[in-house]
């Protein structure tokens, strides 16, 4: 089974939106695959996701049920196989914190997806209105169905 860890800032509104989105798509593609988020900062511990983020998700048929916010743990960097950051400064969060020996199985979110591989970051849509959440989940659900097939391509049979 592939363990994916989603990582933003807060783990409130970019990282449990992939969460949620990402385990829906998995599950419809008969992809075993154990799906988990957090932030880079501790400053939700415990929280669930942002209303606006449930909202615009719930509306397009995403479960944020178990999902909640926790910080990334050092043992995540050697539990997970694959661990995406929405950002840029998120990403050398990651990379500074990870030991050299697991810093290849973190990379940006929307990498994987070809229209975007240049660097492309899902923004933090925290301050802003209803428009960025919606923006978000369009961006993470491109994303999410783009990383889905390479790493059905990557693990066909591995299941």
């Amino acid at each position: 089974m592939l363990k994916v860890l989603f990582v933003c800032l807060g783990n409130i509104c970019r990282s449990p939106t992939a969460h949620a989105v990402f385990r829906d798509m998995a599950k419809k593609r008969g992809l075993k695959v154990e799906v988990e988020s957090a932030g880079t900062s501790a400053y939700h511990q415990g929280a669930l996701p942002d209303q606006r983020s449930q909202s615009v998700g719930i509306e397009r048929g995403y479960s944020f049920d178990g999902i909640s916010a926790r910080s990334v743990k050092d043992s995540d960097f050697a539990y997970y196989d694959y661990i995406f950051a929405m950002d840029l400064q998120n990403l050398r969060d990651l990379i500074q914190r990870c030991p050299a020996e697991y810093q290849n199985k973190i990379s940006l979110f929307l990498k994987h997806h070809p229209d975007f591989n240049d660097g492309k970051e899902v923004p933090d849509p925290y301050y802003g209105g209803t428009r960025g959440f919606v923006r978000v989940l369009d961006l993470i659900e491109q994303g999410a169905s783009a990383l889905l097939e390479q790493l059905q391509r990557e693990h066909s049979g591995k299941r």
